[in-house]
């Protein structure tokens, strides 16, 4: 029995359906006027055609390709596609969240919103609190870890480290030694903002060097082949 028969009789007595013919590869004579065009032209036709639409699998049909991969890279992504597809994503991405979320922001939020920045400028420095969150220390900046102290207000911090001295020594005198206890800790707080700001302005005088690579690193190594023991 020849093969397809065979083939065809196996198909039958199990019932499973015979797969579907598969086009030969389209010769010189059975080419359409698609297959003759230039490459150029081959793929402004099958860009226009996915873009406005039609199914890359018919596309692949029409040029005659046998891998749909060589389809697709027939068609050209334009910047106007790439933003209108960026623009698509976006709105699906809203569409999943509450719609308040979305709303026109009002002038008091505005408001609010630069007035914390302005707020977070303080005596010594800048406060890294975030946006919507209060003082958690109580506006004792001095021993904030948040405060990011400004190197310009090094005189300032000085003054108050003289001060804290004088406070601790006089209410050591005068018995209070919980209060020389505080200040304590708020003198040793600022020698450590103190510190910060020595290693911020030294920080912003440094040049880092990052060298410069020699040929021998840049250049490719040539790879020299060991000769063969049956040649020598």
């Amino acid at each position: 029995m020849p093969h397809h028969q065979h083939h065809n009789a196996t198909h039958a007595a199990t019932g499973v359906p015979n797969p579907p013919a598969v086009n030969p590869p389209c010769s010189i004579a059975t080419r359409t006027r698609l297959h003759t065009l230039s490459a150029e032209t081959r793929h402004a036709f099958i860009t226009e055609a996915i873009s406005n639409g039609m199914p890359p699998h018919i596309c692949q049909l029409l040029a005659g390709h046998k891998d749909i991969n060589v389809t697709m890279n027939y068609n050209t992504i334009y910047p106007q596609q790439a933003i209108s597809a960026h623009r698509d994503f976006i709105a699906r991405r809203r569409a999943l969240r509450p719609a308040d979320e979305y709303r026109p922001v009002t002038d008091a939020e505005w408001n609010e919103f630069r007035g914390h920045f302005a707020r977070r400028k303080v005596a010594l420095g800048d406060c890294g609190r975030a946006y919507g969150t209060p003082c958690a220390h109580e506006n004792a900046c001095l021993r904030c870890p948040l405060l990011r102290p400004d190197p310009a207000e090094k005189p300032r911090l000085a003054e108050i480290i003289l001060n804290l001295a004088v406070r601790i020594e006089e209410a050591q005198d005068r018995g209070q030694l919980g209060e020389a206890q505080g200040r304590k800790a708020d003198l040793a707080a600022a020698k450590d903002k103190l510190a910060q700001m020595d290693y911020i302005a030294a920080s912003r005088r440094v040049t880092v060097d990052l060298g410069m690579p020699a040929f021998a690193q840049a250049a490719p190594q040539a790879i020299t082949a060991s000769p063969n023991p049956e040649e020598a």
